[in-house]
């Protein structure tokens, strides 16, 4: 039966019958070239970023390594003690602890106060404005994330210090509560352009089953619509807690740069950062004090990579449940 039906389509379609496998043509030589080329740039790029950052902290641990060998200095005093006196002629002192707390109590305020905002304006903005209005908002939003840190500082100097002082009667202007409202405002534009991806990367699917089950709109944001962003949501949180440890210029100018534990929001503080900064220009090049500011900043880099190590973790766990 099977030969008979070969046999008739040979005879209906003999081009069939008698084709032969058609030969790829070859590709010319420097077509082939090309694309090694590009595919060796294309490696490269995505090698590099870790060939930086190895770099980097290779670059700023050589320059830190004498100090710890020294004779003068305690690692154990570097990481505990609150007596910074990098200067002093009689007894000098290099203790980070009160940085330490500084960088973290600044950081955790401006997060309090960034991500309910932020994420409350990405939820509006994806689900509850209209398209002009939307347009307008995210225009607005992006002009922020532009607006350099040193013009935040002169904010937090000259604008929110004042208002500090009207409402809540404190000696100084430039405090912790300065600095965690400077970085706030810095941080909600990073969690409102990444949370407002992640809520618009949602199929509309979810959305209208939701909807058909009756749910109210609030029901669906809440049990639907951000149960399948989560993961998404966090990354805007932790790219803003990465925004907040890593600035600068605006907490150096609006936090009082004073070393000591802050014991309440009107207290001036220090963070890693800022005396970085304020320090790493006034120290001759090649001496103890010189070196303990890289310390210092790796310090500061095996803070952060404890952070993002953490934060790693928690969005693994959050994709297992």
């Amino acid at each position: 039966m099977g030969d008979n039906q070969n046999s008739v389509l040979a005879a209906e379609y003999p081009a069939i019958s008698d084709s032969k496998p058609v030969s790829r043509p070859r590709r010319p030589y420097w077509v082939i070239t090309a694309e090694r080329i590009f595919e060796g740039i294309i490696r490269l790029s995505g090698v590099s970023a870790i060939i930086f950052v190895l770099a980097i902290f290779f670059f700023v641990f050589k320059e830190a390594v004498p100090v710890l060998f020294s004779d003068n200095f305690n690692i154990t005093q570097f990481l505990t003690s609150t007596k910074w006196y990098p200067t002093s002629a009689v007894n000098v002192r290099y203790g980070t602890f009160s940085l330490i707390i500084g960088s973290f109590s600044v950081t955790i305020l401006a997060m309090l106060i960034a991500v309910p905002f932020g994420l409350g304006a990405a939820i509006y903005i994806s689900e509850f404005c209209n398209k002009k209005l939307k347009e307008t908002l995210k225009i607005i939003i992006e002009l922020l994330a532009a607006i350099p840190s040193v013009v935040w500082g002169f904010i937090g100097m000259t604008v929110m210090s004042k208002l500090i002082v009207n409402f809540t009667n404190a000696p100084v202007g430039v405090n912790l509560l300065n600095g965690g409202l400077i970085l706030a405002f810095m941080s909600v534009p990073i969690i409102v352009s990444i949370g407002e991806d992640a809520l618009k990367a949602v199929p509309d699917s979810y959305r209208e089953a939701a909807l058909a089950m009756g749910t109210t709109k609030w029901q669906m944001i809440y049990r639907v619509l951000i149960p399948a962003a989560k993961n998404g949501l966090l990354a805007a949180v932790l790219l803003g807690i990465g925004r907040a440890v890593g600035e600068t210029m605006a907490v150096l100018m609006a936090t009082g740069h004073s070393v000591h534990i802050p014991l309440s929001f009107l207290d001036s503080i220090r963070t890693l950062t800022a005396n970085i900064a304020a320090e790493l220009g006034e120290a001759p090049a090649g001496s103890e004090h010189y070196r303990v500011l890289f310390l210092t900043g790796v310090l500061l880099f095996c803070i952060t990579f404890i952070v993002n190590l953490t934060a790693d973790l928690v969005i693994r766990g959050v994709r297992r449940k």
